[in-house]
């Protein structure tokens, strides 16, 4: 999916999904779009037997991000810079963690249908809110390509 983008030629449906940029919240959609696309498939197999589903995979999608964030500025402002071997190191811990989170609130005693129905709705103002970061960025570093120096999706 990293480059998606510009292998579409510029596709914009293409930009809601994949990076288009190399900023850093560009990158954000490599953790999170695969996390949601996965929940139909996982819910599939295991439907009716685990507790608090959507939370879990509402949590995962959001920790993934999350933790990518926390990591690479954590690493990359001791270092003075960022290394691509420690960008995909972060990637995997991050989705690790994000797991690993999901998990256990999965095995947690069942939480009431609302908190279930809130995780719907979070995970959806979320699947609203990545796109339109992509196409209306704030002038803030996290969404500045670093190669570029511009915000947002450009065109090649």
């Amino acid at each position: 999916m990293h480059f998606a983008f510009e292998f579409s030629g510029g596709f914009t449906l293409v930009g809601v999904f994949a990076a288009v940029n190399e900023s850093v919240y560009e990158h954000l959609k490599l953790g999170f779009w695969p996390a949601v696309f996965f929940i139909p498939l996982e819910y599939s197999f295991v439907k009716g037997k685990v507790n608090n589903f959507m939370l879990a995979k509402t949590a995962a999608a959001l920790i993934i991000p999350a933790s990518i964030i926390g990591i690479f500025y954590l690493y990359s402002t001791i270092l003075g810079g960022d290394l691509l071997i420690l960008d995909l190191a972060t990637f995997i811990i991050a989705v690790i963690i994000g797991q690993v989170a999901g998990y256990k609130i999965l095995s947690y005693r069942m939480f009431s249908k609302r908190v279930e129905r809130g995780a719907v709705i979070v995970l959806i103002v979320f699947m609203v809110v990545f796109p339109l970061l992509t196409f209306y960025p704030p002038e803030m570093f996290i969404f500045q390509d670093p190669v570029s120096g511009l915000y947002g999706i450009h065109y090649f």
